[in-house]
């Protein structure tokens, strides 16, 4: 059971409420107990694959129906990072999807194409399922140069039904490995995307719950701004793994419904 002192939920998305696009539980029912209770939340995910329209229609396909200023993903961390340090018209070469190109465009840059990538000010990167040798070919060149290095996460894996497939990690590795330069992270384990979300719910970092799936980020960004985290068995992290973490989490649970819905062992 959630602790009586929270308020709101910072929930993440891949490996708590979904796998791939397959729900994890009966998620009308765990949000409708969660309003019930005057809970607030938004979900914040290192995926930025996906613009923030996009994962409110995802949602509400589950019977989940929520608001764009709800969801605060790594590819809007990512351009709202880069809109601090980069004048607008800034050009931008980037390896990414649908989700981190909106987010930049939004913010005044101009995305080049992989044939006028070497005119770029900044490089940034997350995961691109079209990914090709000429844009790691681009990319590395890039870098090499000294040309900025942003990212929008570091997850090395993606949860699917299937199982894990490399993540935005796995191929930021690959510039990495050919440059030896690590990028400028935007999203978890790093404490951007936690801030952002606190700001948007308007709740103290003490009753305002982290809930994820992986430990070394979800539970990581959550501790290192002084919230309260949930690890949930669901996704990717382990009991076994989840025993050894320092500092100690406070709730684990087997999935969202076992937290929201049932007694919970802390």
């Amino acid at each position: 059971m959630l602790p009586s002192n929270i308020k709101a939920l910072i929930l993440d998305m891949d490996g708590v409420i979904w796998k791939s696009d397959a729900p994890i539980g009966n998620l009308p029912e765990i949000f409708k107990r969660i309003e019930a209770r005057g809970l607030k939340y938004v979900f914040a995910t290192n995926n930025g694959t996906k613009t923030p329209e996009q994962y409110v229609a995802t949602l509400e396909k589950l019977g989940v129906r929520v608001s764009t200023q709800q969801v605060i993903t790594s590819a809007l961390g990512t351009a709202y990072m880069l809109g601090q340090r980069f004048p607008r018209g800034s050009k931008v070469f980037m390896v990414g999807e649908d989700g981190i190109q909106k987010a930049l465009e939004e913010k005044g840059f101009k995305i080049l194409s992989v044939e006028n990538a070497q005119e770029a000010d900044v490089f940034v990167m997350g995961i691109d399922r079209e990914i090709n040798f000429n844009k790691v070919r681009e990319a590395t060149l890039l870098v090499r140069r000294g040309v900025p290095f942003y990212a929008t996460n570091p997850d090395k894996t993606f949860p699917t039904p299937r199982g894990e497939i490399p993540g935005a990690g796995a191929w930021i590795s690959v510039i990495t490995t050919a440059t030896g330069v690590e990028p400028i992270y935007a999203g978890k384990p790093f404490p951007f995307m936690m801030e952002l979300s606190l700001e948007r719910l308007g709740t103290k970092k003490e009753e305002t719950l982290v809930v994820g799936d992986r430990l070394e980020t979800d539970i990581a960004a959550g501790q290192a701004v002084g919230c309260p985290c949930a690890l949930v068995l669901s996704g990717v992290s382990t009991i076994e793994q989840a025993e050894a973490w320092k500092p100690k989490i406070d709730l684990v649970a087997e999935d969202l419904t076992s937290l929201i819905l049932e007694q919970v062992n802390t």
